[in-house]
């Protein structure tokens, strides 16, 4: 067993080890609209449950040499974003919209995504997901670096409204077998549900 201590080798030896180590991450493409109306969409899989009453999700986005991304900026500009929970359905699109464009440009118009209006908040959703969540943010932290300079935008969303295709449904559980979701791995490599193994939780 080898030990490593994080300070003493660089931020990029670190990420690999994270994103090699904390697997399968579930892989949430979230909509934000821009202060001129673009509709961005980008994918992330630093995303997690953080709440359920009242339901909240957790989004972490990494900066790029010091200024938050178009997401966090559009996020805690407006004060609301949608995520998208990915599946095999649109897998190579979500993928697409992980493309650098400038800010007047639209990765969902690149991606051929289809914008539906939201019923709780301004920002659109994307039709091809079969599961979406508006949300209204709770709280964006600014995480890593220095206090000047960060390296992550944190952000908080407040689950306003579930959006989740009929066909999912079961007694109010979702299947997931027919949800059929996609987590990241590390580099390029994306991973489908395998083997599902059933554990009775202890009493």
């Amino acid at each position: 067993m080898r030990s490593i201590d994080p300070a003493q080798q660089s931020d990029r030896d670190n990420y690999k080890l994270l994103i090699g180590s904390i697997i399968p991450r579930p892989i949430a493409l979230v909509t934000t609209l821009s202060p001129a109306g673009v509709l961005n969409a980008a994918p992330f899989s630093f995303f997690y449950i953080v709440n359920s009453h009242p339901p909240m999700v957790s989004v972490s986005v990494q900066r790029r040499q010091g200024q938050p991304k178009d997401t966090a900026s559009h996020a805690m500009a407006a004060g609301e974003f949608v995520v998208h929970i990915t599946d095999t359905s649109y897998l190579e699109q979500m993928n697409l919209t992980a493309s650098q464009l400038p800010p007047d440009a639209s990765e969902v118009e690149l991606a051929g995504l289809t914008a539906v209006p939201s019923e709780a908040i301004a920002v659109p959703g994307l039709a091809e997901a079969r599961i979406r969540m508006e949300c209204v943010l709770e709280h964006a932290l600014p995480l890593g670096g220095t206090p000047d300079s960060p390296t992550s935008d944190l952000l908080i969303g407040r689950v306003v409204r579930f959006h989740i295709d009929e066909a999912l449904l079961h007694g109010g559980r979702i299947n997931a077998a027919a949800l059929d979701p996609v987590s990241r791995l590390a580099g390029s490599d994306y991973a489908r549900i395998g083997e599902v193994i059933t554990l009775a939780r202890p009493e």
